[in-house]
């Protein structure tokens, strides 16, 4: 279990989001493993995201063409049944497909600007697409994103545990919309964290992100005592 959460914890570092694709398709042994983690991610969030092989015009949109989306070979489509939670879960469940994605050497975005008709995903009756992930071979690594520091989204005071701090830092490489990182982070007498919202574009997606990237780097810790 360590040894799996210390690779998690590693792709959380070296994953960046790329907007440029290399016209290569995916590995069917690649599309497999993540159609697993899809099925698996559904099953314990119950969601209905899925994995579109090939992404058609779903960055027909000129800005995403200027972006260089156009290029994404394929796309992950978070769909799910629309309530007061479906923001979040799509963001904690999606970040897991994302880093599988990462440890299999391809490269996502998590893309909120999209052309939502041309998507080849089923929406059933009840159902909202939430946001979409580009996911290919990049043309490039990406770049780390510019982040706040650990005091700047603290909600809490006075010493902290290792386990916490170091969730936290996980938590400050999480991709947000626009870069936003409008979200603060505290830890209860009792032990309890407690996350909050700021609002914003997308904020409830990248609440998701962020509780699994700290629940990754906290729990790493953990095993390790």
């Amino acid at each position: 279990m360590n040894e799996d959460l210390g690779k998690l914890v590693e792709a959380i570092k070296d994953r960046h989001s790329v907007r440029s694709y290399m016209n290569l398709p995916i590995e069917q042994e690649k599309l497999d493993k993540l159609s697993e983690i899809i099925e698996e991610c559904n099953k314990e969030g119950d969601l209905h995201i899925q994995l579109c092989n090939k992404a058609g015009k779903t960055y027909s949109r000129i800005m995403n063409k200027v972006a260089g989306l156009g290029s994404a070979p394929s796309v992950i489509a978070c769909v799910g049944k629309d309530d007061a939670t479906l923001d979040e879960r799509v963001g904690y469940y999606g970040e897991k497909i994302v880093l599988c994605a990462q440890q299999l050497g391809l490269s996502t975005c998590w893309t909120g600007t999209f052309s939502a008709k041309n998507v080849p995903v089923m929406v059933s009756g009840g159902e909202r697409l939430v946001i979409v992930i580009a996911v290919g071979y990049g043309a490039n690594g990406g770049r780390p994103h510019k982040s706040k520091s650990m005091e700047q989204v603290l909600a809490t005071t006075g010493q902290t545990p290792k386990w916490f701090d170091f969730g936290v830092d996980m938590a400050l490489l999480a991709p947000t919309a626009i870069n936003q990182q409008k979200f603060r982070i505290g830890l209860k007498d009792d032990g309890t964290v407690t996350f909050e919202d700021k609002g914003g574009p997308f904020s409830k997606v990248d609440l998701g992100i962020v509780k699994y990237h700290f629940e990754v780097g906290a729990e790493y810790i953990k095993s390790q005592s």
